[in-house]
């Protein structure tokens, strides 16, 4: 199973990719989180402590490693063939919640054919995370999915995007759906999160059908991930957390659509 999430920032995406990567987890599945949003915070949902969480060297900024992956004799000229799994071996982080972590990075127009060596590993990277590895793999995106590339986008099996009820969001998260459409993608479902009472839980739901978006799930509102996420905790560990418990029910929709 191969899901991306994306979603405006600030709309809880991140939450959404680490409750859904620890679900598949208690239910035994292997299980590989990337981090692929510029501001990388999935660490600290998953539990890696705040000192550990800023050790973590994201891909795209480990110079070693592009270079000699990527490196020549020739001044400027970098090789675009090369092999990646080493990589998640030896670059992906053990979670205290049994999720492997991978911490891409700031990726730039993964589609455009640029030859930026770093592009290049992490588009190499992406490729084979998400169609070679047999894993779960949960993807936490930054808005659209550019990123990808059109030819990965087609081999990931489900897109959630993620929604607060405000109309930004829903105009943005209205976009990414769109963008998802056009590059292939089959499974597409609109999520609505932070939804407080049923008033912003039926904006949302009449955005979709006026729009002609699925939409799959409403996460309700919980101060609990929120004073967790103030206090630099995971919300993971609280087990009677609402939203929580709904990303795991998320979960299991997922699951029985594969």
């Amino acid at each position: 199973m191969k899901i991306a999430v994306s979603g405006k920032g600030g709309v809880g995406k991140t939450l959404v990719a680490g409750a859904l990567a620890y679900s598949f987890v208690k239910k035994g599945f292997k299980t590989i989180a990337i981090d692929a949003d510029p501001s990388p915070n999935l660490a600290l949902t998953l539990g890696v402590p705040l000192e550990k969480a800023r050790e973590i060297v994201p891909i795209s900024e480990n110079r070693p490693l592009i270079e000699s992956k990527t490196g020549t004799e020739f001044s400027g000229v970098y090789r675009l063939s090369f092999a990646v799994d080493d990589v998640v071996r030896d670059f992906s982080v053990e979670t205290p919640y049994g999720v492997n972590l991978v911490v891409m990075g700031t990726v730039k127009s993964m589609g455009s054919g640029c030859t930026c060596s770093a592009n290049a590993v992490i588009r190499a990277l992406l490729r084979y995370l998400i169609v070679e590895r047999d894993e779960a793999v949960v993807v936490d995106m930054e808005a659209g999915i550019e990123h990808l590339g059109r030819g990965t986008a087609r081999h990931v099996d489900m897109m959630l995007v993620v929604t607060d009820p405000t109309v930004k969001s829903l105009e943005i998260a209205k976009r990414i759906y769109n963008l998802a459409e056009d590059a292939g993608i089959k499974q597409i479902f609109l999520v609505g999160n932070k939804v407080a009472n049923e008033v912003e839980g039926s904006s949302i739901r009449k955005f979709a059908e006026n729009n002609d978006m699925l939409m799959l799930s409403l996460i309700p509102f919980d101060g609990q991930v929120l004073r967790a996420e103030t206090r630099g905790e995971t919300p993971l560990r609280n087990k009677q957390s609402k939203a929580i418990r709904s990303i795991e029910e998320l979960g299991k929709k997922l699951k029985q659509r594969k």
